[in-house]
């Protein structure tokens, strides 16, 4: 009991510098933020790392025309049929990554 006690101000100390748990909106896709606003440069990179778009930097601008048909080619057949880069298509392209990606975790 004496052992239980004297080691229960270390268990405290411990459990207090532990660095709390992540938010959950900190698990996502490579760290980019997939709750941002559609069209946002967050949404753009959170689809371009999910999507493995860009390599190291090297590719098409994010939300050019050359980078939504990326986006397309790489969602194949499921890719939305509307305009590539309307508010309608990031919209589905959206929807679809949310519904095709497992859940990340830090």
């Amino acid at each position: 009991m004496r052992r239980l006690l004297a080691s229960l101000p270390l268990a405290l100390l411990l459990a207090a510098c532990s660095p709390a748990p992540a938010p959950p909106e900190a698990a996502t896709a490579q760290g980019a933020k997939a709750n941002a606003a559609l069209g946002s440069t967050q949404w753009y990179a959170w689809v371009d790392q999910s999507l493995h778009i860009s390599d190291d930097g090297h590719g098409p601008d994010q939300g050019s025309a050359e980078w939504n048909q990326a986006v397309q080619r790489k969602l194949g057949e499921e890719a939305p049929q509307s305009q590539p880069g309307s508010p309608e298509w990031q919209q589905s392209v959206d929807a679809l990554l949310r519904t095709r990606l497992p859940p990340q975790s830090s």
